[in-house]
């Protein structure tokens, strides 16, 4: 799922991994605090392995109900990139990614859930649910 992500301006101050979780608690310095479930962080992936090289290439991402991050890795002070428990490590999530992905939660999720349903996929009943 390609997603337009534009200039928001705003710095992390804090990133926590709630392992027990599966939780990215990501403050930034307007005030807003977002925690994104690893799952949503893993489907949303900014790679091309998700996205494709250009539109309409896009992959559902199935079956990340039970994936975790293993690491965390700074990009410049730019970015973040997740390592993933299924072996996915090259989705470079920057700061407006990841407040867009913050801000648009409900969205972006009931987003991905139609789009599972619509292929008829039946996603596996977790904590998160």
């Amino acid at each position: 799922m390609r997603l337009t992500v534009q200039p928001c301006n705003t710095w992390p101050t804090e990133i926590k991994h709630h392992q027990v979780s599966n939780i990215l608690e990501i403050s930034f310095d307007d005030g807003s605090v977002f925690q994104l479930p690893c799952e949503y962080l893993r489907v949303y992936t900014p790679s091309a392995e998700a996205i494709g090289h250009a539109p309409g290439q896009e992959i559902l991402q199935l079956n990340k109900e039970d994936v975790t991050i293993k690491e965390i890795k700074p990009i410049g002070n730019y970015a973040i990139s997740p390592v993933f428990s299924d072996g996915h490590n090259s989705g470079i999530y920057t700061w407006d990614l990841l407040y867009k992905l913050g801000a648009e939660y409900q969205i972006l999720w009931a987003t991905y859930l139609n789009n599972l349903k619509a292929t008829g996929h039946k996603r596996k009943e977790t904590l998160q649910n």
